[in-house]
């Protein structure tokens, strides 16, 4: 038998190998990410849905423009709900395929970055210089870190390869 045959052949037939070696508490922790799975995956498919629906009453019964800083706003801000939830959801499915044994922090970064950048998106015209720059101050923050972690991440990498 050749060595790659010995492989599991699927995620599942992987999982069940892995499943057997797992803790009670890394079992648990892996049904728990499998329900918030589950749990995001329903939310993202409502979303989506309820994005549909506002998009197609847009162009139908009413003038899509999407200069109208209302209109921008509602499409745009759903549409960016989606992807945090989306990304949110890709972390979780990292942990169950054993990727990561627990959400990273990089990952929670670069959701509250996307989140921010929702926020910006959905201001109202009139609000204060004082809170733009508190967001702004919060998205740079978490930029900075993110790079950070990106930057420790890429040395450990090469450090790995040198090894």
């Amino acid at each position: 038998m050749l060595e790659h045959d010995k492989r599991p052949h699927s995620h599942l037939e992987k999982f069940k190998e892995q499943w057997r070696v797992m803790s009670f508490y890394e079992r648990f922790e892996q049904v728990i990410a499998l329900i918030l799975s589950a749990v995001i995956a329903c939310i993202i498919v409502i979303s989506l849905i309820q994005l549909i629906r506002v998009v197609f009453v847009l162009l139908v019964l009413e003038t899509f423009n999407p200069l109208d800083h209302g209109v921008f706003q509602t499409v745009f801000g759903m549409i960016m709900t989606l992807l945090i939830a989306m990304e949110f959801k890709h972390s979780i499915i990292k942990v169950t395929l054993r990727q990561d044994s627990i959400i990273q922090v990089k990952t929670v970064v670069l959701i509250a970055m996307i989140a921010l950048s929702r926020k910006f998106v959905i201001l109202e015209p009139d609000t204060s210089p004082a809170k733009i720059a508190a967001l702004s101050g919060a998205i740079l923050a978490l930029g900075v870190v993110y790079w950070l972690l990106r930057e420790r991440d890429d040395r450990l990498t090469a450090l790995k390869k040198n090894s």
